[in-house]
Formats: C-alpha cells, structure tokens, sequence
C-alpha cells in the first residue's frame, strides 16, 4: 500500500525558477525512504511540503490515496524529527516527550503508558526530571524520537537528526533509529547529506540535485548501476574515481588520461570517441602475477583494518581501498590489476550513463 504519493511536485518562492522540479515518487507503508543530496538541492524543502510546513506550488501530494496538499499539519497523522531537535528549553524530559500528547487531549493514563514505553525504548527513564540544557546531543536526540514515538503515528519524517553529533554517536544512533523503525513497524522518511547514512539506513533512496531526481533505488543498486555521474561519485565512499577517456576505434584502443592504454574488446558495444570513465577504489587490484599496469602512488592513509592508496592517474588522483595494512611509501610504482568489467562510462556532455559496468565484484571477473 502506497503511504506517500508525490505527483508532479514542484516548488517555487518567486514564481520563476523552481526549487523543486516535477517530483514524482511512491512511498510505500512500513519502508524507510531516504531523500539524499548536496546541501541546496531541495531535500529538506520537499519534507516539510509532505508536513504540511512549507506550501506547494504545484502537483498533488497523497496521503494513504487522499489529497493532502491543504491539509493541516496536524490533522496528516504524522510525526516529525528536526535537524535541531527542537526541545522546549523551559521543560524537563517527560513534559517535552509528552508535549504534543497535550495538544491532542489524550487521557492522563494513556499518556503514561506511552510516555513509560517511549522512555524505556530509548533508554531515557533515569532521566525524565532534566532539562535538555542537562543532557548531552545523543541524549538530547533519544528525547526527540520518544517524542515522535509516543503520538503513535504510522508516518515519521526526519530532517538530517543526527547531524549534530560525533562520528560514534552517529554510527550508533543510525542503529537505533533503523531498529525502532522496524519494531514499530513506522513508515519513515529520512533527509540526509551523508551518503553514509542513506546507504546503510535505507530500503531505497532518492538521490537529489538542484531539485531534479536523478536516481530512485536500493542502496545496492544505486552503488552498482547508477544512473548518471553524479550519483556515481555522490554514493559510495570513496567516491568513484573518474577519468576523461579517448576510444580509438581505428586502433581498437581505450585510453585514459594518456596514462592508462587497453586493448579494446571485439564484442564492446560501440560507444562515443570522448567519453568519460568510473571505477570503484576496490576495483583497483594489487596485481604481481597477472599486472596490466604499474602505478605511481601519491599518497598513504594507514586506517588499520584497511589502506587507502592515492594514485596518479594523468592529472587525477585515483583511489585504491585495500584490506589490511600495506607498507607501501609515496612515489612507489605499484602493480596493479584493472579489468574493463569494472569501469561505467558516461556521456562527457551530460553525465548519463553510456554502460554500465559488467561484472560488480573481482569474484565477477571472468579473466
């Protein structure tokens, strides 16, 4: 069942340039959706339109099959996480969690009994008499969703919430709220500028940029077949590395950057003379015995369960994600293996996708 419908959304302040351009996307009851992008791109504006907060200038939004474009906020039974948390300075813990409870005239006993069940969830009973100047940010955090929780409602947008705390925090907090969302069985709907966060959050995300979509997906397949160049190199970290390439038809050549030559297969779909080529870092392979090229390194990041490697690739600097520790020193040339199977080329004009790579992983290989 569709929970969320967008068709033909768009949004404008000035009646002349949208923010927004003719989004359209269905949002199913239970998923967790992930709207990611740059920050501008129009992410957080297309969920405070879902929330009633920012106008819509055109399109029509659906809610559970009904229009809801001049709906109330609080009549789209909805809850909402903000980037701020948005805590009542002035009131202690349980008085905030229990804040919007007020507001909709539920019984004193049935307000406990949320409040008691939210509290314990998020690990917050010990703290129910502070003020939020006395909690730290990850606990600050926990207080905002117990508030989300305890209204009970099926649809919970959040706006980049863990963006105010530290990387550890961060790590553990994604946790929590992908296992609240699937206990409670919450629809959830998830702005973030951290392609981190949308890839081990999301059932599927939406990659936005100047308020277009360019790609709608599972994290998996937006990493293996993106769409277009900017999502090639906006998800997965490190990003992709890139390269502007010259095919040779004539002489049945690839060659990148005047640095890197391959033979061109027999059976390799005809493509543009300029064109631009992706290859993920861990498809840049260590190679002794069966090395197609030697590269020069740049640069070493040592982070213990695994080595980053900076090459150099002409003018770029391409990079290799090896597990474990390598004792390799900057200036080395390094054997390396690439394989054809592995590089995505995209149009040099417009960025879309001319083909895909073959084979996602080394075990994929056919040598």
């Amino acid at each position: 069942m569709k929970q969320v419908e967008l068709v033909g959304i768009s949004k404008s302040y000035d009646k002349q340039k949208n923010v927004l351009n003719e989004i359209n996307l269905s949002i199913e009851k239970g998923e967790f959706f992930v709207l990611v992008g740059p920050s501008g791109c129009g992410k957080s504006t297309l969920l405070r339109m879902v929330a009633g907060l920012e106008e819509i200038s055109g399109g029509t939004l659906l809610l559970n099959g009904q229009e809801a474009n001049m709906l109330a906020p609080k009549d789209r039974n909805l809850s909402m996480v903000f980037q701020n948390y948005a805590l009542y300075p002035h009131l202690t813990v349980e008085q905030n969690i229990l804040f919007g409870l007020h507001a909709k005239k539920v019984s004193k006993t049935e307000q406990k009994r949320r409040m008691e069940e939210a509290a314990k969830m998020m690990g917050l009973t010990d703290l129910l008499t502070r003020k939020p100047k006395e909690l730290s940010g990850g606990q600050r955090q926990r207080v905002a969703l117990a508030r989300a929780v305890v209204s009970e409602a099926p649809l919970c947008l959040m706006d980049e919430p863990l963006s105010n705390l530290d990387a550890k925090l961060r790590a553990h907090m994604r946790i929590e709220i992908r296992r609240l969302q699937r206990k409670l069985g919450l629809t959830m709907v998830y702005v973030t500028h951290d392609q981190v966060e949308a890839m081990t959050m999301g059932d599927r995300i939406m990659v936005l940029n100047d308020g277009v979509i360019q790609q709608i997906g599972s994290p998996i397949d937006l990493y293996n077949k993106p769409a277009n160049q900017f999502v090639a190199t906006f998800i997965g970290s490190p990003k992709m590395n890139t390269a502007q390439v010259f095919i040779d038809h004539n002489a049945k050549e690839i060659e990148i950057k005047d640095s890197l030559v391959f033979p061109l297969p027999e059976n390799w779909t005809e493509l543009v003379d300029q064109a631009v080529v992706g290859i993920r870092s861990e498809h840049i392979q260590y190679e002794q015995g069966n090395t197609t090229h030697y590269l020069e390194v740049a640069s070493v990041e040592q982070l213990g369960n695994e080595t980053l490697i900076a090459f150099i690739v002409g003018d770029e600097f391409w990079t290799a994600k090896w597990p474990g520790q390598w004792a390799i020193k900057t200036g080395e040339r390094v054997p390396v293996r690439l394989d054809l199977g592995h590089f995505h080329f995209f149009d040099s004009k417009t960025g879309g996708l001319l083909q895909s790579a073959r084979a996602q992983s080394m075990q994929e290989v056919v040598l």
